[in-house]
């Protein structure tokens, strides 16, 4: 028989109780079979949730703090030397960039390059229907957790504007996916380790400030935040694709939570958050919705916000009716994956019809089941599906161009 696990301690007001993560939607529960499991936290898995959300990134929040103690500006030089020449570049390194560029290359012995090989090339052949789910889905959905958001709002992003912050997160996403992206001199690898770098810099921000409060939110972009934010680009993913008619094999699932176990740990993701099969992936992501506050006035303005984006994309022919198509055709796809009371907490129009995917599911179920029939036309599919993503990172200018950096008028900015 199981101890019981004391359960009592102090938790962010933001997460539920125990008691309260037990109450299972009875459409959820149908999932359950599945799932091999019940989908509710046992007290184990409730207690590292709770930890999870007082959590931050060890490693590099102790480089960031020994670059604030000694002089700034020469750290983030020798960080920026060791990120793209390798640490044995680097001059007079601290000890605490040789412990994290110790850690970062060396690749965990599950890393298999062939899966993300194959990840890579089957997300390649979705083409534009991986922006569509990641962004219309996962992100717009993932604003209605108002727990994500506090940091957003706290360094200014809401100023900053939707165009710069999709733009940059979906260049990162372009490097992760290319071919050999995650190699150790690969854009992926590079990006993914930036961006874990300007999450330091924010997390040392605003634990220092006075707007944050810890007991409210726990720590800034904490374990189970990273973890959530991960699972969404592998799991989430993979279920709108096939709400889309893109019906990936066992093969492929593997792979791609393959690949995103690894951008996750790059990232700074503690292996107890890391899985690697779409099954595991779903528990712990319902896991995470515990921890999340309700909709509130920061989910109506992210994602309005959102919406509004497509009105500012750069098209070369008839750009004031693309620029409309493009706003109405991702609300199309918001509304497929959101009910009414949802676009409402979202700000979104509530009589919008889902007709984009309702249109191209039953042409999509064809296609892909074509090419997987005929093995001839998937270097071909593959081809065009990279090429029209890359074409909709054009379609955000500048904004698409180069990686995530802090505001220049941010506290955290080097």
């Amino acid at each position: 028989m199981t101890a019981s696990i004391d359960i009592s301690g102090a938790r962010p007001h933001r997460a539920e109780s125990f008691s309260q993560s037990q109450q299972t939607p009875f459409s959820l529960k149908l999932f359950q079979p599945l799932l091999g499991r019940r989908l509710a936290p046992n007290q184990r898995e409730y207690r590292a949730l709770i930890s999870g959300l007082m959590t931050g990134d060890t490693v590099m929040d102790e480089f960031v703090e020994w670059m604030f103690n000694t002089n700034p500006k020469n750290g983030k030089q020798k960080f920026d030397q060791a990120l793209h020449h390798g640490l044995h570049t680097v001059k007079d390194c601290p000890e605490s960039l040789s412990k994290l560029f110790h850690h970062l290359e060396q690749t965990p012995a599950w890393v298999d390059a062939g899966l993300i090989d194959d990840a890579i090339t089957f997300i390649h052949g979705t083409g534009t229907y991986a922006n569509y789910v990641l962004r219309d889905g996962a992100l717009m959905g993932g604003y209605l957790l108002s727990g994500f958001n506090q940091a957003l709002v706290l360094t200014g992003a809401l100023n900053k504007g939707a165009p710069k912050r999709v733009g940059e997160t979906y260049k990162w996403w372009i490097d992760c996916t290319e071919a050999q992206g995650m190699s150790r001199f690969g854009p992926g690898f590079k990006s993914t380790v930036h961006v874990r770098f300007i999450h330091a810099l924010v997390r040392r921000n605003l634990t220092r400030g006075d707007k944050w409060d810890p007991d409210e939110w726990g720590a800034p972009l904490c374990q189970v935040d990273m973890a959530a934010t991960n699972l969404a680009f592998c799991v989430v993913f993979l279920t709108g694709l096939r709400a889309f008619g893109i019906f990936a094999t066992a093969h492929e699932s593997k792979a791609v939570m393959h690949l995103w176990r690894y951008v996750g740990w790059l990232m700074g993701v503690d292996d107890q958050w890391l899985v690697d099969s779409e099954r595991a992936g779903a528990v712990l992501l319902y896991h995470t919705t515990k921890t999340q506050s309700p909709p509130d006035w920061t989910s109506k303005e992210m994602g309005q916000a959102l919406s509004l984006e497509p009105l500012s994309r750069h098209f070369k022919h008839f750009e004031s009716v693309q620029r409309l198509y493009a706003y109405h055709k991702h609300l199309s796809i918001n509304r497929f994956f959101l009910n009414r009371e949802k676009m409402g907490q979202l700000g979104l129009p509530t009589k919008t019809l889902p007709w984009f995917p309702l249109i191209t599911a039953p042409t999509n179920v064809l296609r892909y089941t074509a090419q997987r029939a005929i093995p001839i036309l998937r270097p071909r599919l593959q081809r065009r599906g990279r090429q029209a993503q890359l074409n909709m990172l054009a379609l955000f200018g500048e904004h698409g161009q180069g990686t995530i950096q802090p505001d220049k008028h941010h506290p955290a900015h080097v």
